[in-house]
């Protein structure tokens, strides 16, 4: 048969069991701490790296839309460099590609390049030593507009009715505005030279083709 368990015995199971329960509960709320603290601590991972990826995709498109930005700017830019050398511009071949491990904003690299061809492609004043060729133009403008006056009295003379009437008029016009013909080949002369007629150059045509027009008026008129 069983011995009978004594009191005392049996308060230090009953105190033991009720220690042991309590420890378990303790540990078992611990583990729940522990977990609850885990999946929460997880769950603010997984929102920090969908952030992350988050940015990185719109960094990623902020990127390649700065990649086609500054190749359609690059492709511009050889393109006016191009125009710039003319003829010259067969030995540039395509424009550079990208640098590896570049650094930096391309954007200023970018608007100084093209500051530095809106300078270079500025047009300027033609130079002093085109000055005999401007001189040239206003007499041969003033010529040209004298022979073509003579053409045309000639014309009238051998002609009846109002066309004898009507062309020495027409010839006298075209000769008085034989000074102002010239400008016509010295602003070809400008643009060959990428510069822009300015009045300096203006008044050098007019004034020799008005001196010229003179001169052959009165030739003209005093035989």
């Amino acid at each position: 048969m069983n011995e009978p368990v004594s009191t005392q015995t049996y308060a230090d199971q009953i105190r033991r069991l009720a220690e042991l329960t309590a420890r378990v509960a303790a540990q078992r709320s611990e583990a729940h701490t522990w977990y609850a603290q885990q999946v929460a601590a997880a769950e603010r991972a997984v929102a920090e790296a969908a952030d992350q990826v988050r940015r990185a995709e719109t960094e990623l498109v902020e990127a390649q839309r700065m990649v086609e930005r500054v190749d359609g700017e690059v492709t511009h830019l050889w393109a006016g460099l191009r125009d710039r050398l003319g003829g010259g511009a067969r030995r540039l071949g395509d424009p550079p590609g990208p640098v590896r491990d570049a650094v930096g904003d391309p954007v200023p690299l970018l608007r100084g390049v093209r500051e530095l061809l809106e300078r270079t492609g500025q047009p300027g004043e033609l130079p002093g030593s085109v000055n005999p060729l401007l001189i040239a133009c206003g007499i041969g403008g003033a010529l040209v507009a004298y022979l073509l006056g003579i053409g045309a009295r000639t014309l009238g003379a051998g002609s009846g009715g109002d066309l004898a009437v009507g062309l020495p008029v027409l010839a006298l016009v075209v000769t008085l505005l034989g000074p102002l013909v010239g400008l016509a080949p010295a602003r070809l002369l400008a643009d060959r030279r990428h510069a822009v007629l300015t009045p300096r150059p203006m008044i050098l045509v007019a004034g020799s083709g008005l001196a010229t027009t003179l001169l052959l008026l009165a030739a003209t008129y005093t035989r």
